[in-house]
């Protein structure tokens, strides 16, 4: 008789499979993890090996002297497949228990699939190592920028990207130039102020403290020097800080504007319906974490209000790259029209905010430096903000890179962009 092949994900489900078909009694002659995870087991019945009344019951005790010669007598097969049939009676009087070969063949293969995990990483980081050392020997300006931007606070992957655009063969400093302008180049300005020129209805959206009240304020003062106090109104749907409706109140009062509370989409529309006549709406909104299920709520909230709201996300310089990439990816779902790089002045640098603008291909509205009502926002300088972002750091700085740290960098980045 064949042995038959028994598959499921795990020994307690195969092993079942094998006693429906070949009975309690049946043989384990092998058993193996699958490429897919799971588990096969090949086994037969007892009847092949005539062992049915072996297994299925005790034998009498015998007498001494009839035990010697009772192993003798029995049939080979019979002894070579003892092991198997004593691993299905232990199976039968443990039913909740996994099959001791099946685990044992699962963690050598979970430790296998660690080994070459780090096999992996370390080819990687060593041939990013050689990439490198060539790299600085054939062309060590390039190299050198390279150095400036990363730790300036550019991604790796964008980095390569700009440096495979710039000639190589140059000094330095020229192609330091060179790929300032490649930077400059992938930056969307908006270099005309046309929310206070044309107005709108906008929203202004992004994490908890992040600058969207004081923002806010500064767009309606410029918006009321242009217009009038009469074409601008305020809107928030932030009932949550008591705070934040208050501040949001007094800066309506000193600029002469009216400011009206938002409770849920249906609220919005008729609120915007009653505008239609008034040139520019600005709507303050909930400050809340990117991860923060409610965003997609707010988001919601402001896609039901049946009017094209235009959505400003804000950008705080002082964040790091990698919560800048979870706010995008947060609060760009819903839409976004443009951004607002917030907090300059207390940031080291802007290369953070440019990386994720670029890479996330978002255009950049306005930029605020400073907590005055309106002076401290500004259209973006795209000199000012290439100079902020490529410098190199200061000699014997604790956020500098040695040589031997700059190919682990790119081989993280080679790592993310492989999975992406």
């Amino acid at each position: 008789m064949k042995p038959q092949r028994f598959h499921g994900a795990t020994s307690r489900e195969v092993l079942r499979k094998v006693k429906q078909a070949l009975g309690e009694d049946a043989l384990i002659v092998t058993n193996r993890a699958t490429d897919s995870g799971g588990i096969e087991i090949t086994a037969l019945p007892a009847s092949a090996f005539g062992l049915e009344a072996g297994i299925s019951q005790a034998p009498a005790p015998a007498p001494a002297a009839a035990q010697a010669p009772a192993p003798a007598a029995a049939p080979a097969p019979a002894r070579a497949m003892a092991p198997q049939a004593r691993q299905i009676l232990q199976a039968q009087q443990r039913p909740q228990a996994p099959q001791p070969a099946p685990a044992a063949a699962d963690g050598i293969v979970q430790q296998l699939m660690a080994e070459l995990k780090a096999m992996k990483a370390a080819m990687q980081r060593e041939l990013a190592g050689i990439a490198w050392s060539d790299l600085m020997r054939r062309d060590p300006a390039v190299g050198a920028v390279m150095q400036t931007l990363l730790e300036s606070g550019f991604s790796p992957a964008l980095a390569r990207e700009i440096l495979a655009a710039v000639p190589g063969q140059q000094d330095a400093n020229a192609v330091r130039k060179a790929a300032g302008v490649e930077i400059g180049r992938r930056l969307q300005i908006v270099e005309s102020d046309d929310l206070v020129t044309h107005g709108g209805v906008y929203a202004l959206i992004g994490p908890t403290g992040v600058g969207k009240t004081t923002t806010i304020a500064k767009l309606a003062a410029r918006c009321v020097v242009r217009h009038g106090a009469g074409q601008v109104v305020l809107l928030t749907t932030d009932a949550y800080r008591i705070a934040g409706h208050d501040q949001l109140r007094v800066y309506a009062r000193i600029l002469g504007v009216p400011v009206h509370m938002i409770k849920d989409a249906e609220d919005l529309r008729a609120t915007l319906a009653d505008l239609k006549g008034r040139k520019t709406v600005l709507i303050d909104t909930v400050g809340m974490s990117q991860r923060d299920q409610l965003v997609a709520e707010q988001a919601a909230l402001l896609t039901g209000g049946g009017a094209a709201v235009k959505r400003l996300l804000l950008l705080n310089a002082t964040s790091n790259a990698h919560t800048l990439d979870e706010v995008v990816g947060a609060y760009a779902k819903g839409g976004v029209h443009g951004a607002i790089m917030t907090k300059v002045d207390e940031a080291a640098g802007v290369a953070n905010v440019l990386d994720t603008l670029i890479r996330h291909r978002l255009p950049l509205n306005y930029v605020t430096n400073g907590q005055r009502v309106p002076e401290d926002l500004h259209l973006p300088n795209r000199a000012w903000l290439l100079h902020r972002a490529v410098r190199p750091l200061a000699a014997g700085s604790a956020h500098g890179l040695s040589s031997d740290e700059f190919p682990l960098l790119a081989a993280g980045a080679a790592r993310e962009m492989a999975h992406a």
